[in-house]
């Protein structure tokens, strides 16, 4: 049984800056989902203000889709089974990278 996994993350930057940061970003997205440890390799497509994604973690495909608004992006990721069994680290992990992302620089 797969779990999805949904986070919300507040920004003050408006869509097009968030979304650029997102652009620049996004290969962090795929670190995270792999823990940092090279295991994860992550493609993704963009239509208008949503972005589709899909990723091999450690031999198990995840999808998912990040919506940016104005003050918040949206984000769900789909793990299988066996990644589900650790979906909280792997919420944790994609929020603060999202923050880091989305934090003023």
């Amino acid at each position: 049984m797969s779990n999805t996994i949904r986070i919300d993350i507040p920004h003050s930057l408006g869509y097009a800056e968030a979304r650029r940061r997102i652009e620049r970003g996004f290969y962090k997205f795929g670190e995270q989902l792999g823990g940092g440890g090279g295991a994860c390799s992550a493609t993704h497509s963009w239509r208008g203000d949503h972005l589709d994604f899909g990723a091999n973690v450690l031999g198990q495909a995840v999808t998912g889709r990040l919506d940016v608004e104005d003050a918040q992006v949206h984000i769900e990721v789909d793990l299988p089974a066996m990644l589900g069994m650790i979906a909280a680290p792997i919420s944790g992990r994609l929020r603060r990278q999202g923050q880091l992302l989305l934090g003023r620089n």
